[in-house]
């Protein structure tokens, strides 16, 4: 027998098999091109000017964010490689920081502010090395100072000035007492003097009244000041209130004429003027317009000008 192509007998028959590389896609032909071409076209045709300006944009848009990430990502590289911090650690909020400031600066002016009181509130830096006293008449202003009762070195703050306030205005020829620190370093007292409205003879002598009724002197009284003849004359005396009432309502040319205002009650006050005419007054009611009646009526001749009755004033 005869072997054939060097098989050997006995053997089965193997099929050949044949390798190959991978399959590859088989390439369009030419009829393609042309047809994926005109597809392209279609498709343009069909989307538009605006949407294809809009899908560039986006494309372009797209390929700078990818070129930013690239570049950041090589910044993180080199960050990294230095040892620096990464990109991925939480920064301080700005919000966080001007905050911190703030505390910090209210914190230094609190403790900046609290030391300067208290130099100024424990140090003679300012203080009292002069007493100002102002509004002073009858009132001396050695007076004034001995009641004060300051002691000058005394810094300015630990001067109460409320009661150095309260000790002048108990002299009785002061109405009320102000008293303020004057920086850097005096304190000033400024004062009201009462001033005498009537007087009244006393066993004593004459004692001077203001027109709240206080008797705050005595002495000699003012030229042509009018005397007062109520029973108890004070600030709280109902007849001596009405009478000084009186007085304080006429005009000054009226008042000038008045020699003596006389109150047994609130309901029988007479005026005696300089000249001895005499005027009744009658209650403490309408003062206002009896003292505007009584003005004009006396450009008349009369001895008795009556004003009880504001609206039917008499003259005789």
């Amino acid at each position: 027998m005869t072997e054939s192509d060097g098989v050997t007998p006995g053997d089965d028959p193997v099929d050949e098999i044949t390798e190959t590389g991978p399959i590859e896609a088989a390439a369009p032909a030419d009829g393609d091109d042309g047809t994926a071409a005109q597809q392209e076209q279609t498709d343009d045709a069909k989307e538009g000017p605006r949407r294809r300006a809009r899908r560039e944009r986006a494309e372009r848009r797209e390929a700078q964010a990818r070129a930013v990430a690239i570049e950041e990502a090589r910044r993180e590289a080199k960050r990294v490689a230095r040892g620096g911090p990464t990109a991925t650690s939480k920064p301080v909020a700005r919000g966080a920081v001007r905050g911190l400031k703030l505390f910090v600066l209210s914190l230094l002016l609190i403790v900046a502010t609290t030391g300067v009181g208290l130099i100024l509130y424990f140090t003679p830096v300012m203080s009292a090395r002069s007493i100002i006293v102002t509004g002073i008449g009858a009132v001396t202003r050695d007076e004034v100072v001995d009641v004060a009762h300051v002691r000058l070195g005394t810094p300015l703050l630990q001067i109460n000035t409320d009661g150095v306030a309260d000790r002048v205005a108990a002299i009785r020829r002061v109405a009320s007492a102000r008293v303020q620190r004057d920086y850097p370093s005096a304190l000033r007292i400024i004062i009201v003097e009462r001033i005498p409205l009537v007087v009244k003879d006393f066993p004593d002598g004459p004692h001077l009244f203001d027109r709240d009724g206080v008797d705050f002197a005595t002495g000699p009284p003012p030229p042509a000041l009018p005397y007062i003849d109520v029973d108890n004359p004070g600030p709280t005396d109902p007849a001596t209130k009405a009478a000084l009432a009186v007085l304080t309502a006429l005009r000054p040319e009226v008042v000038a004429q008045v020699s003596r205002i006389a109150a047994p009650s609130v309901a029988s006050i007479t005026l005696t003027l300089a000249d001895g005419r005499t005027v009744i007054w009658g209650t403490n009611e309408r003062t206002e317009e009896k003292a505007q009646k009584l003005a004009a009526l006396l450009t008349r001749p009369g001895r008795t000008y009556d004003v009880s009755s504001p609206d039917l004033p008499t003259v005789r």
